[in-house]
């Protein structure tokens, strides 16, 4: 956050000056002062020319390595009188009273945090609500007064592709007023010629532009090699006078295009919306609450309390750490105390520090309202192998490389006569269905525990009339499964069987949820992991199968909230299967320690005994879930842990 007032030299040691890589701003009541630690440069006494322009301002904040086209030409005049956030002077909006009639009061409470970061303290901040919690409809509600208060307000939303259907469709839904939307994908606009056509039209008229994040990286990082290119460029970097990143999660890793290219968007007001903000490491999260409060552990506010944290969990081995101490060595100390530490004080005095340095700027909604639905089960199924799939097993643990034995695992667990086609199979390559439809005409079904397990649930939702969901982060097996569901049950793709994929587009992905939620006819809904993961309300289903273990537990999180969230009238229950006595029972396990870290930093507090968030084993026999206690289900099930 910016100084409002100038700092007194005293006020200033040299330890913080050193720790500090000055970032300076020009603040015409005081002159040249870093917006980190306050440091005046230059005072405005000293400026002897100084003349005061609003269009002219610098709003910057990061290090601009300057432009690579020197006359940028019809690109200045375009620039000339858009708002900047240092411009912007409104300190209070109010929820449209049409929006406040549909408002939860949590919604409500996050509208009033982004009044408080963005408009009064002129800085970004994060809003990690819970898959459903209508955070799209809270930002849009914001966004409309924002832009009523102010009419050369540009907002950009960068977001996954995949979701930009859902928000055009919110933000009709919920406009108050017509505001424009633009985007490159409906128009078509696949050079820069075309996409800076427009990002004119976006610049020049009170409006909304949408982009996805690898769309905004390539043109932001593109070696410019023209005007209309460089042209690009400025628009972007400078129009902005709002960001929103949608799953804000997705730029958390240090020095990829997405997240520099994103670091170099001029405007102070930057608001990350996830539903996940851990993934797997305490310096995503950080590099994120970087992106929107730069230098943050450098703030005046942040560095007191990373002090004290380092000095309650510092043990003898670690005495430098106080003075010396660089920002990933503080991660790592973080991380290695809320996984690894048993003593239970050190782990408080991380949990708070973090609640502490973190609460202003970070608003966390765990999804309470969630409770008002029929309710979720979470089981983990432990699943015991064919003697022939064990055999597989001990050949798969030679591979050496994680992730070739994470893929090829997957389909070996499904059905070890899988194994030939995912030898020879790649991610990019596609599935060879009639290399499936031969294999199927000789299978042993017996041999598959994971295959097997699908198609007795499957058959237990027939006679119950309930819908399922089948998840894997590979296609393969989700081909397989839904060749196999053809030729034994005899259903249809797109009547009975629905599938989406990273390949699928934004029309068919629309057409398959609204039919696979209202026909009574679907049955099972085959769903890459990760394209299934954001915008996408698969409510018609009751049953989730996770079919492998993903790496990074957020992801299977976001899938099951496909079928957990507001308009579900089912009580849902999930299973995630794994492959007991294998290399997936330990990826389970490292999964399962990733998710208490979330649980601890984001939901513990002292009113816990202790931070307990050990999963509870179910009697098979006793279970409540119905479908388990058929035999089918039960004679392959090695343990069933409820979460």
């Amino acid at each position: 956050m910016d100084v409002a007032a100038e700092p007194s030299p005293d006020e200033h040691t040299v330890e913080e000056e050193d720790e500090c890589d000055h970032s300076f701003i020009l603040k015409d009541d005081i002159g040249y002062v870093c917006r980190v630690c306050g440091v005046i440069k230059r005072s405005i006494e000293t400026i002897i020319e100084f003349q005061y322009s609003k269009a002219a301002r610098s709003t910057r904040t990061y290090h601009y390595e300057g432009r690579s086209v020197k006359d940028i030409g019809p690109t200045e005049l375009l620039l000339d009188g858009i708002i900047s956030s240092d411009d912007i002077d409104m300190t209070e909006i109010c929820v449209h009273p049409r929006h406040r009639k549909q408002m939860k009061s949590h919604q409500v409470e996050g509208f009033n945090f982004l009044v408080s970061n963005l408009l009064r303290d002129k800085g970004g901040c994060i809003m990690a609500h819970a898959p459903g919690s209508g955070k799209t409809f809270m930002i849009i509600s914001f966004l409309q007064s924002f832009m009523a208060n102010n009419d050369r307000a540009r907002p950009l939303v960068v977001l996954p592709r995949g979701i930009l259907a859902t928000w055009k469709k919110e933000f009709l839904r919920w406009q108050v007023d017509e505001i424009p939307l633009y985007d490159f994908y409906s128009v078509k606009a696949d050079n820069r010629s075309q996409q800076l056509e427009v990002l004119k039209q976006w610049s020049q008229e009170r409006s909304v532009l949408f982009l996805g994040y690898k769309q905004f990286s390539t043109i932001v990082c593109d070696n410019v090699g023209s005007t209309t290119a460089a042209a690009c460029q400025e628009i972007l970097l400078k129009c902005p006078s709002i960001l929103i990143l949608d799953e804000g999660h997705t730029p958390r890793n240090q020095d990829t295009d997405v997240l520099t290219s994103l670091e170099k968007v001029q405007t102070r007001l930057k608001v990350v919306l996830s539903g996940t903000l851990y993934q797997n490491h305490v310096k995503e999260v950080f590099n994120i609450l970087n992106l929107v409060r730069p230098k943050f552990l450098k703030l005046e506010t942040s560095r007191s309390i990373k002090r004290t944290i380092l000095s309650k969990v510092a043990s003898s081995n670690r005495r430098n750490l106080l003075k010396k101490s660089n920002d990933n060595d503080f991660y790592e100390l973080v991380e290695h105390t809320l996984l690894k530490d048993d003593n239970f004080s050190r782990k408080s005095a991380v949990i708070l520090g973090l609640r502490e340095m973190t609460e202003k700027v970070l608003h966390y909604y765990k999804g309470d309202f969630l409770e008002e639905l029929p309710g979720l089960v979470d089981y983990t199924v432990l699943l015991k192998l064919h003697p022939k799939q064990k055999s597989e097993v001990a050949e798969l643990k030679k591979l050496g490389r994680k992730f070739k034995i994470s893929s090829e695992g997957s389909a070996v667990y499904v059905h070890p006569q899988l194994k030939s086609l995912s030898r020879n199979y790649s991610v990019k390559d596609r599935v060879d269905e009639e290399k499936i439809d031969k294999l199927l005409e000789n299978l042993e079904l017996r041999e598959g525990v994971k295959a097997k397990f699908y198609l007795n649930l499957l058959q237990l939702c027939e006679s119950k009339g309930e819908k399922m969901l089948v998840f894997s982060q590979y296609l393969l097996p989700l081909k397989f499964l839904e060749r196999l569901t053809v030729r034994t049950k005899g259903y249809n793709l797109g009547k009975e069987i629905f599938m989406i994929t990273g390949d699928s587009d934004s029309e068919s992905r629309e057409s398959s949820m609204e039919r696979f939620n209202t026909s009574a006819d679907a049955r099972v809904f085959f769903g890459s992991i990760k394209a299934c993961g954001e915008g996408i309300s698969l409510v018609g289903a009751s049953r989730i199968i996770i079919l492998d273990v993903h790496l990074n537990p957020s992801v299977t999180r976001q899938a099951i909230g496909r079928a957990f969230r507001p308009g579900q009238e089912r009580k849902v229950y999930t299973y995630r299967l794994v492959a007991s006595d294998s290399p997936e029972e330990e990826d389970h396990a490292t999964c399962f320690k990733k998710e208490s870290i979330a649980k601890l930093w984001f939901e513990w507090s002292e009113s816990y005994a202790q931070p307990d968030f050990e999963m509870e084993t179910v009697d098979i026999n006793n279970c409540e879930d119905l479908f388990l206690e058929s035999s089918r289900l039960n004679e392959d099930v090695v343990a069933l842990y409820k979460r």
